[in-house]
């Protein structure tokens, strides 16, 4: 190895080992030097395993890889959120935030070595194709997936518009697993859908919290009240079933449609308790009329922060099934050459002061998933049951009761969620 790549990759990650520190002691704790020597012994070790892999490797290394790969495995090490994410990764990234990429259409990670859908977003080629929550991923196009890095296996799937990608899922129910052929697209996600049911009630789905969810929400719920026509709305279902989160902000935003003032949610690193990160309600245009919010176990991150908050305040009666239990918050690091990290850096809590990490949001009025299609029962996939998951006592199994009952096709989430509003006065005063 050169002189100056050692020398560079030295300064590399002596400034990651460093940056650590500083965070843990909110920049004012000095380093030991004890700390700094043991920092140099193990950058020593490093140093000489790239030495060793260059000189003795049976195919050449090129060095880029060599670093790219050992950021992965630092970042993955941590917890099932924090990544690496290559130039054109977060080049599709930044891309998927505006509600628009290239792909299939799901949500994943890695759970039992395996990549495991968290939920397919709705109107994409992976929920079209029968693509479910729980969906073990065996193989893609062939090619085994044990033990892949979460990155690897989005860089398999995704690809050029019209172009097949075959998955290979095991389910359970399932006695061997079977091929789904995925026709890639480009995927544009509407954010938020809407419609008038029975009685001037209004439903409003978020699909997906992007950048335009809150202006879409403001739209959403002006076209209801204009189609009540005479009579005033009565009443919303805010549906955030399968919704995998998205933009924190947007998620207080929403949050802050329906909460007249006080704190939504609050963020809490390792800084001071008097050092929070915290959001409060702002805005004047609030819907104050009845309200019922629909959660299921793919209701995820944002979706959490949002049923939490309006939970809090008694603001609306949370219906459903308990949701997936991601409290953590994931920061972006652009890095000097397009590639950036992903980097969990905190936790969100309800104004309560409630952790949703691998707890998630317990329904007011419990009700069996239904938001299937067919009479398959979906397996829940939850973040407590995610490898190195945070908050998650790794000595002790929680098991919960399964529900053999076969689902009904009917939406009884949804007829649970319209019969709480028209009894509304009853239940909760006007």
């Amino acid at each position: 190895m050169s002189k100056k790549l050692k020398l560079f990759l030295s300064v590399v990650f002596m400034c990651i080992f460093i940056l650590g520190f500083l965070i843990g002691a909110q920049g004012k704790r000095i380093v030991t030097d004890t700390d700094s020597k043991e920092i140099y012994e193990y950058l020593k070790t490093f140093s000489d395993v790239i030495d060793i892999v260059k000189k003795n490797y049976v195919e050449e290394v090129k060095d880029k890889e060599i670093v790219y790969s050992a950021i992965k495995g630092v970042l993955e090490s941590l917890d099932p959120h924090s990544s690496f994410l290559p130039p054109d990764m977060y080049k599709d990234m930044q891309s998927e935030t505006k509600g628009e990429f290239g792909g299939i259409g799901i949500e994943i990670t890695i759970k039992d070595g395996f990549p495991t859908v968290i939920t397919p977003i709705e109107d994409t080629p992976a929920y079209k194709a029968g693509i479910k929550t729980g969906d073990h991923i065996m193989r893609i196009d062939g090619k085994p997936t044990k033990n892949m890095s979460l990155m690897d296996v989005v860089k398999l799937i995704r690809g050029a518009k019209g172009k097949p990608v075959n998955l290979t899922i095991m389910r359970e129910g399932f006695t061997i697993p079977k091929d789904f052929k995925v026709i890639r697209d480009v995927i544009v996600v509407k954010s938020v859908k809407f419609r008038m049911l029975e009685g001037n009630y209004g439903y409003v789905r978020i699909v997906q919290f992007q950048e335009k969810t809150k202006r879409d929400l403001d739209n959403a719920i002006k076209e209801l009240e204009k189609s009540s026509k005479e009579k005033p709305l009565k009443g919303i279902i805010l549906d955030l079933r399968n919704n995998p989160g998205g933009l924190l902000e947007q998620a207080v935003e929403v949050s802050d449609k329906f909460i007249t003032d006080g704190l939504i949610v609050y963020i809490e690193g390792r800084q001071k308790a008097d050092e929070k990160m915290k959001f409060y309600a702002r805005q004047k245009d609030d819907y104050t009329g009845p309200l019922v919010v629909l959660v299921n176990e793919g209701s995820a991150s944002a979706s959490e922060i949002v049923a939490g908050a309006l939970q809090d305040y008694k603001r609306a009666i949370i219906v459903g099934a308990k949701t997936f239990g991601k409290g953590s918050v994931q920061t972006i690091f652009p890095l000097g050459d397009g590639s950036a990290m992903r980097l969990t850096t905190a936790k969100y809590y309800t104004p309560k002061g409630r952790s949703i990490q691998a707890e998630g949001i317990t329904p007011d009025i419990g009700v069996d998933n239904t938001m299937v299609r067919g009479r398959e029962r979906i397996v829940p996939l939850k973040e407590k049951d995610l490898e190195k998951s945070l908050d998650v006592d790794k000595n002790l199994k929680k098991t919960e009761e399964s529900n053999d009952k076969s689902p009904e096709t009917e939406d009884f989430q949804l007829t649970m969620g319209l019969q709480i509003l028209k009894s509304w006065e009853a239940l909760r005063g006007k």
